[in-house]
């Protein structure tokens, strides 16, 4: 029997660690020479497995070169520290100490569950398909950018045949079809986080959360970088060597999809709701990737708190990632275009050129972009933050979640977000995180704000 295992495979690893070096201004010309004189392939461009397997003699050496490559110096280092004391050190306007006695509300935090939930379900039927498929389907239905749920009803047949719907997704997620909130990686995350908090309380380590997904994380619900480290961790690496063993996901997406509970549960305090998504971030990824998280739980931190628009929420979050590392150059870039460019396809349009061909459409550095570009030109209206925010392509469903996370917060409740949105999610979620199937978006909130309550 053939099982391809996504996002696990060393021949496709190797592909995306050629990648991610060539990122990284590392020097890896010799060792892609002896991967291609080998038959090597490039890594899949979409799937998380190619096709056939390789050769026992192919996958030693891929697992060797992975090796090689992790030898190699980078010279962006001392400006992407992982570690969090340099970090701290490397952010010249790193945040004070959190207001006293400020406070989230369960409606606050009710609408912050419902606009991610509902910012994921949009993305999910157009997750991995290309920019121009995505504009297409919605035009055809007259919805660009989208205001509503996607439907494939008045969509010609040949357009679907040409940009079918995401496979696994469709089925639950397009308008005529949705029946409250199916499962996704990116509600389980912050739902594991919750049962992290609760079993550890805010001074949780990252081998607390290690125990915790191997304790309660199916397998097979990971992806990426959180794959990998799984792994690692089946094998017997120790935390943060998790992130690093073999990972060329390590500045994806994943930890800054993580994010939402740490920055709920500190309203007014992104250093703190920083310093608490990093310890969840290092399990998994270094560098730009770790700045992900801490970028997404301080700007949710600030919204949290209450006195912020979207624009001090972002910039609240520039403030605990070093300045001169890719994401926050990707940050800055998102914004000033959104603030310089009326019409946001054209935003898209460049941000898509300056990344496009350079990065996976999982990394965080583009999707950081679009995210940041998305929450700007919508400018706090919850409608736009997650349609803009799909409406970029790459990592739909993930940037839409976080979009509507921030813009439910700033909402300030449930009544504050269009009925067109939140009917359908029937206040329930799918999810194979024990004890939280079916359970209500009222209900996480109403723990959630135990949480933010807890010295």
């Amino acid at each position: 029997m053939n099982v391809r295992l996504t996002w696990a495979q060393p021949e496709d690893l190797v592909g995306h660690e050629l990648r991610q070096a060539a990122q990284d201004g590392r020097d890896a010309r010799e060792i892609e020479e002896r991967w291609y004189a080998a038959g090597g392939a490039p890594a899949p461009d979409r799937a998380g497995a190619s096709e056939p397997p390789a050769s026992p003699r192919l996958r030693a050496l891929a697992e060797r070169l992975l090796d090689e490559l992790a030898l190699l110096e980078v010279p962006l280092a001392a400006d992407e520290p992982t570690g969090l004391d340099e970090i701290v050190a490397a952010c010249p306007h790193w945040p004070g100490p959190a207001d006293a006695g400020r406070a989230v509300g369960r409606d606050r935090l009710h609408a912050a569950w419902l606009g991610r939930a509902a910012g994921c379900l949009l993305g999910k039927p157009v997750e991995k398909l290309p920019l121009e498929g995505i504009r297409a389907l919605a035009r055809a239905t007259g919805d660009w950018p989208p205001t509503t749920w996607f439907t494939a009803r008045g969509v010609p047949a040949e357009l679907l045949a040409a940009h079918p719907w995401n496979r696994r997704s469709a089925p639950t997620s397009l308008a005529e079809n949705i029946d409250g909130m199916p499962e996704d990686d990116d509600l389980n995350y912050p739902l594991l986080t919750l049962l992290l908090l609760q079993r550890h309380g805010r001074s949780f380590t990252t081998g607390d959360l290690a125990r915790l997904w191997l304790d309660e994380l199916p397998a097979g619900r990971t992806f990426t970088a959180e794959r990998i480290a799984y792994g690692n961790l089946l094998a017997g690496v120790e935390p943060p060597e998790t992130a690093r063993r073999r990972n060329p996901f390590r500045e994806w997406i994943g930890a800054q999809i993580r994010a939402d509970v740490h920055g709920w549960t500190h309203p007014g305090d992104p250093a703190g709701a920083a310093a608490q998504a990093h310890r969840d971030a290092v399990l998994t990824h270094t560098g730009n990737g770790v700045y992900g998280a801490m970028f997404t739980a301080a700007a949710l931190a600030v919204a949290a708190g209450g006195e912020s628009d979207v624009h001090g929420a972002l910039a609240a979050g520039l403030r605990v990632v070093p300045p001169h590392s890719r994401y926050a150059r990707a940050v800055r870039l998102g914004i000033g275009t959104a603030r310089t460019e009326g019409d946001f396809d054209t935003v898209v349009d460049r941000l898509h050129a300056a990344y496009g061909d350079t990065h996976h459409w999982v990394h965080v550095l583009p999707n950081a972009a679009l995210l940041a570009a998305a929450l700007t030109h919508a400018d706090g209206d919850f409608t736009r933050s997650i349609g803009l925010a799909v409406s970029g392509g790459w990592d739909t469903d993930s940037n839409g979640a976080t979009a509507g996370s921030l813009a439910g917060l700033l909402a300030g409740g449930p009544d504050a977000l269009p009925e067109h949105w939140t009917a359908p999610l029937k206040n329930r979620l799918a999810t194979s995180v024990p004890g939280f199937d079916r359970t209500g978006f009222d209900t996480l909130a109403a723990l959630t704000h135990q949480e933010a309550l807890r010295p």
